[in-house]
């Protein structure tokens, strides 16, 4: 999710409120999706392409649509498998370095683009859009690899999405959430200006502290203790709303909002993950 939805979210607001332009509820709603989920089209500066891994198309609603995702099958059949789900403005080629820190614990990971990212078909997503994009890929794996645990993982926007699907979605064995927000409601009032009413406005609300409770699956949340754009009091709300009977809040030193699995705290993933899912060999856990 992008600073700037909440750098013009203001004028947005007055726009709608002071002179309710005929029209407005709709300018409204395309900005607020434009601006949280920045969708990019073209390949991550620097990306050069991997050989690792299988591109696939899966249909998705009733118009034709398409997720372009990337399937990389660990060296077992029956390997534990993780659904991979971006945040804001990270498409596959911008997540690839953390998609393979994953995989190295011993999944099998499907890697989604959400309608309007990378070469997925669409324009401007949308919350219901990004679900909907989530339970077709979720059943897309559970088909795919009938005789594996599944697992969910979300970053930021991310985050939100894998708890939608994870509230309604019994047969998730696990989630992984990093650097997630409670909602973006929430995430506004952070802002000097929060005090303005803009839930009366807001289209994409990603509750996420409303529906965590409903998730049964074991919940392990992930957040750096730098991280400068979603406060880390919002995974420790997460935590304490969460009625998931396993659990676990791992706070991460020296970590920001994104780089975790780029630094040495990924050690410190590694270990939770193989700890709290069984995923992974203790050795590797500890190397």
């Amino acid at each position: 999710m992008s600073k700037r939805f909440f750098r013009y979210f203001l004028p947005l607001f007055a726009a709608a409120i002071i002179f309710a332009v005929p029209g407005g509820c709709s300018w409204i709603d395309m900005k607020q999706r434009e601006v949280i989920f920045r969708p990019v089209k073209d390949d991550w500066r620097g990306y050069s392409g991997e050989s690792d891994r299988a591109v696939i198309r899966i249909p998705v609603g009733d118009n034709g649509d398409y997720l372009s995702a990337w399937w990389m099958p660990a060296a077992s059949k029956d390997a534990p498998a993780l659904l991979y789900l971006h945040g804001a403005r990270w498409n596959l080629t911008g997540s690839s370095s953390r998609i393979a820190r994953y995989r190295a614990l011993g999944f099998s990971v499907l890697a989604i683009d959400y309608r309007g990212f990378g070469k997925s078909s669409g324009d401007i997503p949308s919350e219901e859009t990004a679900y909907e994009d989530a339970r077709a890929a979720w059943k897309h794996l559970v088909e795919s690899t009938p005789n594996s645990r599944h697992y969910v993982y979300g970053h930021s926007l991310g985050g939100a999405i894998a708890i939608d699907l994870a509230r309604a979605n019994k047969q998730v064995d696990g989630i992984i959430l990093e650097s997630t927000f409670t909602s973006i409601r929430d995430m506004a009032k952070t802002f000097a200006w929060g005090w303005l009413p803009v839930e009366l406005v807001l289209t994409q609300r990603f509750d996420s502290i409303e529906k965590i409770a409903e998730v049964d699956a074991p919940t392990l949340i992930v957040h750096g203790k730098e991280d400068r754009f979603v406060p880390v009091a919002m995974s420790e709300q997460l935590y304490a709303a969460s009625k998931a009977a396993k659990k676990k809040l791992l706070l991460v030193d020296g970590a920001g909002h994104s780089n975790i699995a780029w630094t040495s705290a990924f050690d410190n993933v590694k270990q939770a993950v193989h700890a709290f899912f069984g995923v992974g060999s203790a050795e590797a856990a500890t190397r």
